[in-house]
């Protein structure tokens, strides 16, 4: 018998005239507008060009748009899904990882061609990349989506009788039960959510306090947020999600992500300057501001 959990009535998708809504996608698109703005803030302090971060920011957002849907393509293809199917745009499997790794693609292409300097535009986007999960995610809490394995833990979220959750557990539900409860699980967003605003504190708490070469910063947030992503992507191994073997694709994607992580973290402690107001000078600061 359980004598705690959590559970709350989902928010389902609702109608306004012709057009279907979702939480979901709304605080995802929020999530980018707080990222966009932490960054941009973080930017403007150390005195490089917002304007021209603008633009790479609307790179970043297609990037991450086709990274999300397309990085679980070979998942898809491996499982034996068609080639037609892998690639339908609006069918298939999303990928947090993918999105991130297709706007960082997108974003530092962007930069490239506007010669603004890549590893500190980086460095500040990682803050963004942080918040943005943070605000994102509460959009995965009000519709309970990405739940895990079932839990005993009294933190598991619980899935009441007649609660319509997110599409993807739609085996989950039931109509009658005993207790009222169909079962309880791990809330794997959640604790996305929370280890996300950590880690933003931790960029913060670092960025303040140590003496940091270009780009680790960033790399701190690749090797925290990859590891988290393997770790919690551990409980959700038959949920529905992509699969490679016996893993779940975020979690072959968020090894490898940590993994080279680490390794450009110790890197870039030796082949990188340390970052200075002097060499953001050197780098354009302070040379056209916006």
């Amino acid at each position: 018998m359980l004598l705690a959990f959590i559970s709350y009535p989902p928010i389902p998708i609702f109608e306004i005239g012709p057009f279907r809504f979702s939480l979901h996608g709304l605080f995802a698109a929020l999530g980018f507008m707080a990222g966009a703005w932490i960054a941009t803030r973080e930017m403007r302090r150390r005195s490089f060009e917002a304007a021209k971060y603008q633009s790479v920011l609307t790179w970043g957002l297609i990037g991450s748009l086709i990274g999300a849907r397309y990085s679980t393509t070979p998942a898809a293809l491996l499982a034996g899904t068609p080639l037609l199917d892998a690639l339908n745009p609006l069918n298939g499997n999303f990928s947090i990882l993918g999105g991130f790794a297709g706007g960082i693609i997108g974003g530092v292409w962007r930069m490239r061609t506007l010669r603004v300097p890549v590893w500190p535009t980086l460095d500040m986007s990682a803050f963004g990349l942080a918040l943005g999960t943070v605000v994102g995610r509460i959009g995965d809490l009000a519709i309970v989506e990405h739940l895990g394995r079932a839990t005993t833990a009294p933190w598991g979220y619980a899935i009441k009788s007649g609660y319509d959750v997110a599409p993807q557990h739609d085996a989950l539900e039931c109509v009658s039960a005993p207790e009222e409860i169909c079962g309880v699980y791990h809330h794997v967003a959640a604790y996305d959510l929370i280890g996300a605003a950590i880690l933003l504190g931790v960029l913060f708490l670092v960025y303040r306090r140590m003496k940091l070469h270009y780009g680790q910063l960033f790399w701190i947030w690749a090797a925290w947020y990859g590891a988290q992503r393997f770790l919690l992507d551990s409980l959700r191994v038959g949920s529905g999600d992509a699969m490679v073997g016996s893993m779940t694709w975020n979690q072959v994607s968020g090894f490898l992500t940590a993994a080279g992580a680490i390794v450009m973290l110790f890197l870039f402690d030796r082949r990188q300057k340390v970052a200075t107001p002097e060499e953001d000078r050197r780098l354009g600061a302070g040379v056209s501001l916006s």
